[in-house]
């Protein structure tokens, strides 16, 4: 009977973990085909009456911003519905809008068409998109780290993590072969099909995703939790604001290093060809998706904290070559340092679903987690790429980004080495 129990557990780990890597791969496919359209189409499409393209591609990036400052009020909403009606639910829900959204994008006319109605409707539904994505994150890594074996949570939870590289991979790749098409097509309807393309992948999502059983950790703590908001900020204050600050690289340093270099290396002062930066995206979240697994791996096996403290480590030694290498134009260069960079960059990221899983008692878990990484993803994530840009205008130079991703790289080494973990035991509160 033992033997059958134990049987049943792990189908259930793997079920809940391959559900996870589905739905988080199409959200995040869906939030990175708008962070691609932004740093090479929507400054054009939707804000051509700022003048110049730098202003344009900020303007788009603000857009892009109001995603991320959407997506704590998203955790908030959908933490309370995943503490107290069930994680599932919240998935189910979450997925549903992000889709809707992200088709929407794709139908919206520019500002030729319909003038300041254009950005504004864009605006509109990028809030939506982030709403959903501020509830997704959490949910799917609770089910897949709750639902595994005490000493595999880093590999489990890095099913939720590789949906972002995955999401990634099918975002740019996407791009990478509508640019073929040219520029001006890419800018005047390619730019689309990405967003339309959405629609195929929710239902797929939906599938796997309506197959889960609910989360064994939420069924043994859904009568204690209480109004799961009110909990989380009376008792879990401290571990949410250091969880902020264990994310600066996970959740800010990537779009750095993805969205303002694509921005940046497409600038004509630097002159990389826009087909270049993308099958370099796309090679570089090839290898992050392969990689992340061996990565959790590692983290179960040597310390996930310890695996973390090395990636930062390398993002920061790897920051100044990253942008650099994009003024010599050599396509073999660029590629290894974008591989690189995305190879530290899997160690910080694919174990810090555990970590961060694990700095909370299971009592309103749903809706702590999902403050620390929202409210980490406006910050950092939302003004990151935003705030690069506004400075390479300022400066003319890459310098002052290369030098924030550093200052990030610190402040999270010191806030990761700090992180309590604990258990999901529903007698510790």
């Amino acid at each position: 009977m033992t033997v059958r129990t134990d049987t049943q557990s792990l189908r259930r780990a793997r079920r809940a973990g391959l559900a996870a890597f589905v739905g988080t791969t199409i959200e995040w496919y869906d939030f990175y085909i708008y962070a691609t359209a932004a740093s090479l189409v929507f400054g054009t499409v939707f804000f051509p009456a700022t003048g110049d393209r730098l202003t344009g591609v900020a303007a788009a990036f603000a857009t892009y911003a109001v995603g991320f400052f959407a997506r704590p009020l998203g955790g908030i909403v959908f933490g309370h519905v995943g503490d107290r009606v069930g994680r599932k639910t919240a998935l189910v829900v979450t997925l549903t809008m992000m889709g809707a959204a992200t088709f929407l994008v794709g139908c919206l006319p520019g500002y030729d068409q319909i003038g300041t109605w254009a950005p504004i409707l864009l605006v509109v539904l990028r809030f939506v998109q982030g709403l959903a994505v501020g509830g997704e994150w959490g949910g799917a890594v609770l089910m897949a780290v709750e639902h595994a074996p005490p000493d595999k949570k880093t590999f489990y939870g890095a099913f939720a993590q590789a949906g972002n590289p995955a999401g990634a991979l099918l975002a740019t790749g996407l791009f990478s072969l509508l640019s073929t098409g040219g520029t001006e097509w890419l800018a005047t309807w390619g730019w689309r099909i990405p967003f339309f393309a959405s629609v195929l992948l929710i239902g797929v999502g939906l599938i796997v995703r309506l197959k889960v059983e609910e989360s064994p950790v939420f069924e043994e703590t859904v009568e204690e939790t209480g109004v799961p908001i009110l909990y989380a900020v009376r008792t879990n204050w401290k571990p949410i604001l250091l969880g902020i600050c264990v994310l600066p690289v996970a959740v800010g340093g990537y779009y750095l290093v993805t969205t303002f270099a694509t921005a940046y290396a497409t600038d004509p002062a630097v002159g990389v060809s826009e087909s270049l930066v993308l099958n370099a995206l796309t090679i570089a979240a090839f290898v992050e998706l392969v990689m992340s697994f061996g990565a959790a791996w590692l983290g179960d096996r040597f310390g996930r904290v310890r695996v973390v403290v090395i990636g930062l480590a390398g993002v920061a030694l790897l920051a100044a070559p990253q942008f650099l290498v994009l003024s010599t134009k050599n396509a073999v260069l660029i590629i290894a340092a974008f591989v690189a960079m995305r190879l530290a960059m899997t160690a910080t990221y694919s174990p810090i679903a555990a970590i961060l899983s694990q700095m909370f008692r299971p009592r309103a878990r749903y809706t702590s987690i999902s403050l620390s990484y929202q409210l980490a993803g406006a910050l950092f994530g939302g003004l990151s790429p935003l705030v690069s840009t506004l400075l390479f205008q300022a400066t003319g130079s890459v310098w002052p980004a290369i030098g924030l991703l550093i200052g990030m790289c610190v402040l999270s080494i010191a806030c990761v080495l700090a992180a309590p973990q604990h258990t999901d035991s529903p007698d510790t509160v």
